[in-house]
């Protein structure tokens, strides 16, 4: 039953590799969709974001305006400290409790964790093996403007906001180099659902 972080940064083939590891058999526990989860309308978590930070980040329907909390929090650091604090207690409640909940349906699963801010959050979790989906970040600016459409600046803001790939190297128990063909970053995955013991067929 390991428990694994899958990490990586934007544009990195991550979901890629998340895909294959379910169509193998994985679990995918995924930590953008928790977030969006626990900000539903309703929520605690979102009523303490509108005390937080004013009703002009709710939309007009009720759900959150992730465009005008963005810009709130974006390049102001004590901003988004106060935001996770708020979010990312609730984040992980909530992870642990789809964890549990996939063990509890098959004792034998391979859970994975598919979240990006593994390094600033989550990386002290007992994880039984952290993978790192990378490739250059010049190979990341590329995808993010040829196959997204983004502004180059953008695009690089993007990449700069999050941590160094330095950082989540470091943390790696595995690394998937995704600078390569799609079917090199298949191979490699194919290669570490194998090595986490996880059932083919």
């Amino acid at each position: 039953m390991p428990l694994i972080a899958l990490t990586g940064g934007i544009a990195s083939g991550k979901s890629t590799i998340a895909r294959r590891l379910q169509e193998h058999g994985a679990v995918i526990v995924d930590a953008d969709q928790i977030v969006r989860d626990v900000q539903a309308p309703g929520t605690p978590v979102l009523d303490a974001i509108a005390v937080e930070f004013g009703d002009e980040v709710i939309a007009a329907e009720g759900s959150l305006d992730r465009a005008a909390l963005g810009a709130r929090v974006f390049g102001d650091a004590e901003a988004l400290q106060r935001l996770n604090g708020i979010v990312h207690p609730a984040v992980r409640a909530e992870s642990a409790r789809r964890f549990a909940e996939a063990f509890a349906a098959d004792a034998d699963a391979v859970v994975v964790y598919d979240v990006p801010l593994l390094v600033e959050a989550r990386v002290d979790d007992p994880w039984d093996r952290i993978v790192v989906a990378h490739a250059p970040a010049e190979e990341r600016l590329r995808r993010l403007v040829e196959l997204r459409g983004m502004e180059p600046q953008a695009a690089q803001d993007r990449i700069d906001a999050q941590v160094p790939d330095e950082k989540r190297l470091a943390i790696a128990d595995i690394v998937i180099d995704t600078s390569g063909s799609l079917e090199h970053t298949l191979e490699q995955t194919d290669a570490v659902w194998r090595l986490l013991g996880g059932r083919t067929g």
